[in-house]
């Protein structure tokens, strides 16, 4: 049943109408303060309603919030130079975009684009957006009813280190087995990828330490472009500034969304080498009415400095592992809980029915509103999986209470 006229994510439902929010706190409309470990799902790492951030939203709206797709105004092109510097050297080449969903619709229309082939790998249960393109590559097998789908999709299982007995060097040796199988014929545009570990799908499933060079290598030696999805990833949430440094490879195609402007405005971005954009921009047609608006851009370029100034990525780091190391100390041997698994503050804690056999999503959804009761706001993903992903400027001191709630939440439900 509908709580209002607006349709809500199945994901996690309705929880509740929120009022205001700051740094690492929510507030409903009733006056209930809570802690979030959410970030409204990797969106706002540096906290809610930064004020850096409001400041230089309010400093460009007096001068415009809009400009034209044939234009570039003084904000978008300072931004642009900022964001390719963060990058490595070759990624040069920005198409505009309003959000995830849109840069990875660009990325796979140039991938075909530029080798001309029409083949696109990616994993099963895995999210790369809203869009037909977008949805093929991730899970349509949830979604069935709106098929025909874009066509040309190889689906992986993602080589996790998950529910499995092998060790890590097993399962990357059998995996890049199977993916030069599938490389080999070369006629595969691109492999679509998260850096390591799946966010958007909400499983937190990571692959071993290994497995960004052995994607590298093998899409290099067949021709095949790499497209490294960080719009989970990306802006510190990974213990780096972006995913692709924590094996410091280098892909042809990068997008970016969520904490790109920290949640104050719509912006997302494809960006790629200047040879391929260059093969690729009167055959994709790549524009965005509604992408880079200058507001947008204001909100993102001070983000984007904040992050480097205050060198984030080093406290995500940190936190990461005090918060994994903490919950598998208290919860590991707990009989419901099948792994506690992540990357620097991208954390999943994945619960299993009483025999031990199946993800009970059920369960983790009494963990969810157990918290909230008590202060805490939590949101599923996949499964039986609780994504734990809080704001990654949260004080030693907050984390610790939300920790606490977390843990007293999991020990007092049945």
């Amino acid at each position: 049943m509908l709580k209002n006229h607006i349709v809500f994510d199945p994901f996690s439902d309705w929880r509740f109408n929120f009022k205001k929010a700051s740094g690492a706190y929510l507030w409903t409309v009733e006056g209930k303060k809570l802690i979030d470990f959410t970030s409204g799902w990797n969106v706002t790492n540096l906290g809610w309603n930064h004020p850096e951030i409001t400041e230089a939203i309010i400093k460009q709206l007096e001068k415009t919030t809009y400009a034209p797709a044939w234009t570039i105004c003084e904000i978008q092109e300072e931004y642009a130079r900022a964001l390719t510097d963060s990058l490595p050297p070759g990624l040069t080449a920005i198409e505009r975009a309003t959000g995830g969903t849109e840069a990875n619709e660009e990325a796979l229309k140039t991938a075909r684009a530029y080798t001309g082939r029409n083949k696109i790998i990616s994993f099963k249960d895995t999210y790369h957006g809203q869009s037909f393109a977008t949805i093929a590559v991730g899970f349509p097998e949830y979604m069935e009813s709106i098929a025909p789908f874009m066509e040309g999709i190889i689906r992986m299982e993602f080589p996790t280190t998950s529910g499995t007995n092998l060790d890590p060097e097993t399962i990357l040796r059998n995996f890049a087995i199977t993916l030069e199988k599938i490389l080999e014929k070369e006629d595969v545009a691109a492999l679509i990828t998260e850096p390591r570990i799946i966010t958007g799908w909400g499983s937190t499933y990571t692959a071993p330490e290994g497995y960004l060079r052995v994607v590298r290598k093998l899409t290099k030696k067949y021709g095949t472009l790499l497209i490294l999805d960080e719009v989970g990833t990306g802006f510190s949430r990974c213990g780096k500034l972006y995913g692709m440094e924590l094996e410091n490879i280098t892909p042809d195609i990068v997008t970016l969304a969520k904490g790109m402007s920290n949640g104050a405005a719509p912006i997302g971005a494809m960006i790629t080498t200047e040879e391929i954009a260059k093969k690729t921009l009167d055959k994709t047609n790549p524009f965005s009415t509604f992408g880079w608006t200058p507001v947008a851009c204001a909100a993102a370029l001070k983000t984007l400095q904040i992050h480097q100034r205050d060198k984030v990525w080093i406290k995500a780091e940190k936190d990461g592992e005090y918060l994994i190391n903490t919950l598998k100390k208290e919860l590991g041997s707990h009989p419901r809980i099948r792994e506690i698994r992540g990357i620097g503050m991208e954390i999943g804690i994945e619960f299993l029915n009483e025999g031990r056999t199946n993800p009970d999503r059920e369960y983790a959804r009494k963990v969810v509103d157990t918290a909230y009761k008590k202060g805490l706001h939590l949101t599923l993903g996949d499964g039986g999986n609780i994504q734990i992903m809080p704001p990654l400027t949260i004080e030693r001191e907050v984390l610790d209470k939300g920790i606490d709630i977390l843990i007293d939440s999991i020990k007092h439900v049945n």
